[in-house]
């Protein structure tokens, strides 16, 4: 009797030892930059965390996402300087490419950054479990057979590519970005569904690559939540590297075979276009079927999960950042999404404007923005300015051949920087220093009385200000 007794005690000791070590002060469901950044920033504010990743670590960003079409992105810009080196007197042989390489330094490049969040893992207070998590109740979530309980949960599990509603949209042949990033032979042919952000990066690298692309765009212009004047010239110059455009034009079916046919409707006639490998770009919506969040009440709309400024959910103690929320699909915002939660979960005030985020795409030339733009401000009747420089008339471009672009500054009536939209070579750094002016509500007068350097891109900027 006695040794059954202590059998018992040791067996209940061991599973509350267990239940003791599951409890933490922050679950935080995702393990893409929202999940591990902000994981590695509760850590080290003294938080006991588990992170809970059924993937792989870096979630869509680094493994589908921004870091492979960037390493793509510079493989094609690379090949584009090389066909142009006769012109800067380089004599080279004949230029051949091998996607099938390409793919494998984009993996490898993957990989050692995969190595490099794993690291990160490591941080003392972080516990990394693999699995997939499920809402047992408002502060319990299990892993399989086990179960983790803490005061606070942050969701970040990210979003999902969307699919048009239309006959042969899951055809053979019809991909995702996901799949685009596996191909190991280029297509002769490539149609792409969708002129925002995702479809264009992949036009420009696959143009430069070799292929025949076409862009189906419904919007009246690519890249609907940009500056049109912007997206307008963005087109003119990647028509000029040979990319067919089709805007106003919708999609209305895919018919499979060898070539696959894509049926689409401009200017009210119907006509087609043939294609090898067809693109679905029409973007990506809140990954909210990967949790049981009804059993738990958490409040949804078509866009995601419901927060508040904190990015608290509708029931307290659960957040939910990055995709999964709708309000900014990008990864950034993801991250700093995860420390403003962070910050309330300690009882701080979070020091971002969350409403101040740039965002790039990463064609030829690139873009940039932030803020506001023309068309928001004149729906929205704000009184603003507009200060234009043009990349043609930089030095620093010209030595480059880089001339094709502008900068163009949106200000209120006392110089306020209300947004920032830059079209052309290092865009997505450039932006940054209005980024930082407008978060400290800095104004146009500021640019233009700080010295910027000679011979830069960034004098461009000062000559927007001075405009």
């Amino acid at each position: 009797m006695f040794w059954l007794l202590l059998l018992t005690f040791r067996i209940f000791f061991f599973n509350f030892k267990l239940l003791l070590l599951n409890l933490k002060d922050l679950i935080i469901i995702g393990a893409g930059p929202g999940g591990y950044e902000t994981a590695v920033k509760a850590a080290k504010a003294g938080l006991e965390v588990v992170v809970i990743e059924k993937a792989a670590l870096g979630g869509t960003c680094l493994n589908a996402g921004c870091i492979p079409t960037k390493c793509l992105c510079h493989t094609a810009e690379v090949l584009s300087e090389v066909r142009k080196a006769a012109g800067q007197g380089i004599t080279t042989g004949e230029i051949s490419f091998d996607l099938a390489a390409a793919i494998a330094r984009k993996d490898q490049v993957v990989g050692q950054l995969q190595a490099g969040i794993a690291m990160l893992m490591k941080t003392p207070g972080i516990t990394l479990v693999q699995g997939e998590a499920r809402f047992v109740d408002t502060h319990t979530v299990s892993v399989g057979e086990e179960t983790f309980e803490a005061k606070n949960i942050i969701i970040a599990t990210g979003s999902v590519t969307k699919f048009l509603p239309i006959e042969g949209a899951h055809a053979e042949g019809v991909v995702t970005s996901t799949e685009m990033l596996q191909l190991t032979e280029l297509p002769k042919r490539l149609a792409i569904i969708g002129g925002g952000v995702i479809g264009l990066e992949f036009a420009a690298i696959f143009r430069s690559f070799g292929s025949e692309v076409t862009v189906i765009e419904f919007c009246k212009e690519i890249l609907p939540n940009f500056d049109r004047d912007l997206a307008k010239r963005l087109r003119t110059s990647l028509k000029k590297q040979g990319i067919a455009f089709h805007v106003g034009a919708g999609a209305k079916a895919i018919h499979e075979g060898t070539p696959l046919v894509v049926d689409y409707e401009e200017k009210g006639k119907l006509q087609s276009v043939e294609a090898d490998v067809v693109l679905m770009a029409v973007g990506r919506g809140a990954n909210l079927d990967s949790l049981n969040l009804a059993d738990v009440g958490i409040e949804t709309s078509r866009r995601g999960i419901v927060v508040d400024e904190h990015m608290q959910t509708n029931v307290p103690g659960i957040y939910a950042i990055g995709d999964i929320n709708g309000l900014c699909q990008l990864a950034h915002a993801a991250t700093f999404q995860g420390y403003a939660a962070v910050d309330h979960i300690l009882g701080k005030e979070a020091p971002y404007n969350l409403d101040i985020i740039p965002g790039a795409v990463f064609t030829v030339p690139e873009a940039a923005m932030v803020g506001k733009t023309e068309e928001q401000l004149t729906e929205q009747g704000i009184e603003y300015a507009a200060h234009k420089s043009f990349y043609r008339a930089n030095g620093k471009a010209l030595s480059m051949e880089a001339e094709d672009g502008l900068i163009k500054l949106l200000t209120a009536p006392d110089g306020t920087i209300l947004g920032a939209h830059i079209l052309g070579a290092h865009a997505s750094d450039i932006i940054h220093e209005v980024t930082v002016l407008m978060q400290r509500g800095g104004n146009i007068h500021d640019i233009a009385s700080t010295v910027h350097a000679h011979p830069s891109l960034s004098e461009i900027l000062l000559a927007a200000s001075e405009a």
